[in-house]
């Protein structure tokens, strides 16, 4: 259609010039009305069905859609010139493909279309088109197929819906496997699904953990390490087997949980991967502090916020200091625990966290005052001159030489 406004534009208007009733339609018809009337002329009568109810669903949901949604700051999807004309290209080559009884080709079109429909406001198009590519009888088993299966999967996740997400995956994983494809890296296609089910699975396992399910979280933690691991991406590796060090954690068995830990640590180090070497630190520190270790809890947690001070990460900066400071409190040492509240203080107020930063102001005021108590303590138990000149003196200065 551009083609033909574009010939239309450039073409000499003369006397003699003649416009085609096609040519009439463009510019007298919307966008809308020109591709449903050029579907219905050329034969492909499906795919006007199809591309009419689209437009249909998208004006009834742009109707209950809020006020302010931003579905709303969107056209609507007969306003946008460029999607139709696409839509309508891959559906009249499905429906032709269709026709000749090319099933693959037809699944090749459809999945083309759900991969096309990648903005946060067209995910109703994407769902629809993989699964209109991954739920048919004729083709539904085609590597086409198959790779929109994965993409279900995929969105069914992001979307938190991870029953959906598990059932896709794992019948496409079943697909791939008997298919034997490959992915354009050369690598096989059932390596995508071994990696979706191993966020699919530890995702699930973090849901019943939270609900206090323990056999069947641990159960699924070490389903998605397992699928990880067989999937490959040592990213997606180190994520499971920390959540199922998480687990462990949680049911009290911290020394298989400080096993876990340590390959991820491991793994998130070879991926130079700071963020994720600090969590793995930090976890480690909380299973020494509930065995009783403290002086390694304390040990790695300082190198968990050297790490975070080296690499500007000043939100986790602020939240391990504020952990150091906790511990150090706990063991009576109430300089050193200062010294971390202000250092989680400091970083909570780069960051602009404003929760971790009253955490920190209010444990370093607790903190001073206790210690400023204790270190005044036994001259307020002595009667003696020396000791009321001490108590002015540091009344005067209001202890500030202490803290400064």
């Amino acid at each position: 259609m551009k083609k033909v406004l574009d010939s239309f534009r450039n073409r000499k208007v003369s006397a003699s010039s003649i416009l085609s009733r096609k040519e009439i339609a463009l510019f007298r018809n919307s966008p809308k009305q020109f591709m449903c009337v050029e579907m219905l002329q050329d034969g492909y009568h499906r795919s006007f069905s199809e591309l009419f109810t689209l437009l249909r669903t998208d004006v009834e949901q742009r109707a209950n859609a809020p006020p302010r949604s931003p579905r709303l700051q969107e056209p609507p999807l007969a306003d946008q010139r460029e999607k139709l004309e696409t839509i309508r290209l891959h559906l009249c080559r499905a429906e032709k493909a269709e026709r000749d009884g090319a099933w693959t080709a037809v699944c090749e079109e459809r999945l083309h279309l759900g991969r096309y429909f990648t903005h946060p406001m067209d995910l109703w198009l994407s769902f629809h088109f993989y699964h209109s590519c991954a739920d048919r009888v004729f083709g539904g088993r085609s590597k086409s197929a198959t790779e929109a299966r994965f993409h279900l999967a995929e969105l069914y996740r992001q979307q938190g819906d991870l029953l959906e997400a598990r059932d896709h995956a794992e019948r496409a994983l079943k697909q791939a496997e008997d298919g034997g494809w490959l992915d354009p890296e050369g690598r096989p296609l059932r390596l995508w699904g071994c990696r979706e089910l191993g966020e699919i699975y530890s995702l699930l396992g973090e849901a019943y953990l939270a609900a206090q399910d323990y056999d069947t979280a641990t159960m699924l933690l070490q389903l998605g390490s397992k699928m990880a691991i067989e999937g490959g991406d040592k990213s997606v590796e180190a994520e499971s087997f920390f959540r199922e060090g998480m687990g462990l954690q949680s049911s009290g068995d911290h020394q298989a949980a400080m096993e876990l830990f340590n390959i991820c640590a491991e793994l998130f180090g070879s991926l130079q991967d700071v963020k994720g070497l600090v969590k793995s630190y930090k976890a480690i520190a909380k299973s020494l502090e509930s065995e009783g270790n403290i002086e390694e809890c304390i040990k790695i947690l300082e190198k968990a916020a050297d790490l975070c001070q080296i690499s500007d990460l000043q939100e986790l900066l602020a939240d391990i200091s504020l952990t150091l400071g906790c511990i150090y409190s706990d063991v009576n040492r109430p300089l050193k625990s200062c010294e971390y509240f202000l250092q989680s203080y400091k970083a909570a107020c780069t960051a602009r966290e404003v929760v971790l930063q009253h955490k920190a102001q209010v444990k370093l005021g607790h903190t001073s005052v206790h210690a400023l108590i204790k270190s005044y303590n036994s001259e307020m138990e002595t009667p003696s001159l020396t000791s009321v000149k001490r108590l002015v003196d540091w009344k005067e200065t209001r202890g500030h030489q202490d803290f400064c």
